[in-house]
């Protein structure tokens, strides 16, 4: 009868187990399929993060570009910012987003567009230049024949913001001296190996030099924006291009 109470029990105890480990099994199971699920959930949210992340790139270069616009028409005191979501069709909470205010919108136009176009049409054909007297003919004529009239007679950008901003502003002129720095030192350093060539007179100062050429391309275009004439700029660039033959070595 003992024996018989015990083997019961031993069953009993049996069939427990087996209920306990089929139901951990059937939860385990369920972890697997949350598991695999949130995997999948987490691959398509990383999908839609990896394509939104341009929009706000494209939204933050849409806005820097038509603040440029502004900034170059108006000047940046005067510059309206609604003015520039009326060119774009980004909302102000988006630009609020990108930019907390107009300074760092106009400060993020220096950094972000003007000394990137600086860079792109005067210090990056000069890098590795043995020429640099040809190289600044040709790119001068291309940047010339690129720019429509209106752009023309609005005035040099960097050198627009410099004369307005540089004063009030230290921000500004922190940035545009930068941007002047960067321009005079690729020059220099493209005159320096001209005269390593022989492509370049060896009694100029190449940094000299240089600071004289932005100066003069940067006057040229004040001149014609003050002018309003774009036959002015047709003679400092003419002026220009038989002071830069004067530079070629013997």
């Amino acid at each position: 009868m003992i024996a018989l109470r015990g083997e019961e029990m031993l069953v009993a105890c049996y069939d427990h187990f087996c209920l306990r480990l089929g139901a951990l099994l059937a939860l385990l199971d369920r972890l697997r399929e949350r598991q695999d699920q949130f995997r999948l959930e987490r691959s398509r949210e990383t999908c839609i993060l990896v394509g939104m992340s341009r929009a706000p790139d494209r939204t933050r270069q849409v806005i820097l570009e038509a603040a440029l616009g502004e900034i170059h028409r108006h000047g940046f005191q005067a510059a309206s910012l609604h003015r520039i979501l009326a060119h774009t069709d980004v909302t102000k909470g988006a630009l609020y987003h990108h930019f907390p205010n107009k300074k760092a919108l106009g400060y993020a136009v220096v950094d972000e567009i003007l000394e990137e176009m600086v860079v792109r049409d005067w210090l990056e054909p000069l890098e590795s230049a043995t020429d640099p007297v040809s190289v600044l003919k040709d790119r001068l004529t291309e940047v010339a024949q690129r720019l429509r009239v209106e752009d023309l007679l609005l005035g040099c950008p960097v050198n627009n913001l410099a004369l307005e901003m540089s004063p009030v502003d230290e921000g500004f002129r922190m940035r545009v001296n930068r941007i002047y720095d960067r321009w005079r030192e690729g020059l220099a350093a493209a005159f320096a190996r001209g005269q390593e060539h022989g492509t370049v007179r060896k009694d100029i100062d190449p940094l000299e030099t240089a600071t004289f050429v932005v100066g003069a391309m940067a006057g040229c275009r004040s001149l014609a924006k003050n002018a309003q004439s774009v036959k002015l700029m047709q003679g400092c660039v003419k002026s220009l291009f038989l002071y830069w033959d004067s530079l070629r070595g013997e």
